[in-house]
């Protein structure tokens, strides 16, 4: 249950565009190409005044068929003053789970 079956990295993205309005995504597919784990920036202004239980509870709705199809999915979720301050401090993030050299990391936590 994969890319054959809807579940890509273009297909997240528009559907967080479409569902929560989002100002920013990044999806990346952490499981080398087969489409089972994805790790995610997502920035909304829906997120504001959300605890991050929250915010990912409204991203996990919005994406149920999808994330029921996969294996794993990391989400990382901002308001778009947040994102806009990590930019601005130079610490902008880029979507978790990936080491530089693009390989899968496994346990990663922040």
């Amino acid at each position: 249950m994969t890319e054959d079956l809807g579940v890509t990295e273009a297909g997240l993205k528009t559907k967080l565009n479409e569902v929560l309005g989002t100002t920013h995504v990044e999806i990346e597919d952490m499981s080398g190409g087969c489409g089972q784990a994805y790790s995610a920036i997502i920035v909304s202004p829906q997120f504001e005044k959300k605890t991050t239980l929250a915010r990912h509870r409204l991203v996990n709705t919005a994406l149920k068929a999808e994330v029921a199809a996969i294996h794993a999915w990391t989400p990382k979720c901002y308001t778009p003053e947040q994102w806009q301050k990590l930019v601005d401090d130079g610490k902008k993030e880029s979507a978790p789970g990936k080491e530089t050299n693009g390989e899968a990391v496994m346990g990663f936590e922040n």
